[in-house]
């Protein structure tokens, strides 16, 4: 599968098995505000660094991953993230 980000960077997506899913969703800390609602992520550059690694098909290097921009690495993540959260809503019968 390919993604085409907001800054116009093509990235490609490989198949991963659920166990690796799994994993990687084991990763995410949300971290919430006092009031209940999600303040963000603990560890994000780490996590969102073996998001790329994991998912993306092709070259994951340390040299290819910094040239992404912030927004691209987070915009990625966010596109992964609801690629794997398909179906999570829904309880099993």
């Amino acid at each position: 599968m390919e993604l085409k980000l907001k800054s116009g960077r093509k990235i490609k997506i490989k198949n991963i098995s659920l166990d690796e899913r799994d994993s990687l969703l084991d990763t995410i800390q949300y971290e919430y505000k006092e009031d209940g609602t999600l303040g963000g992520v603990s560890m994000m550059h780490s996590t969102m660094t073996r998001w790329m690694r994991t998912c993306l098909d092709g070259d994951t290097s340390d040299k290819f991953i910094m040239s992404f921009s912030l927004e691209e690495k987070s915009e990625t993540f966010t596109k992964l993230q609801e690629m794997f959260f398909v179906g999570e809503e829904k309880a099993s019968k």
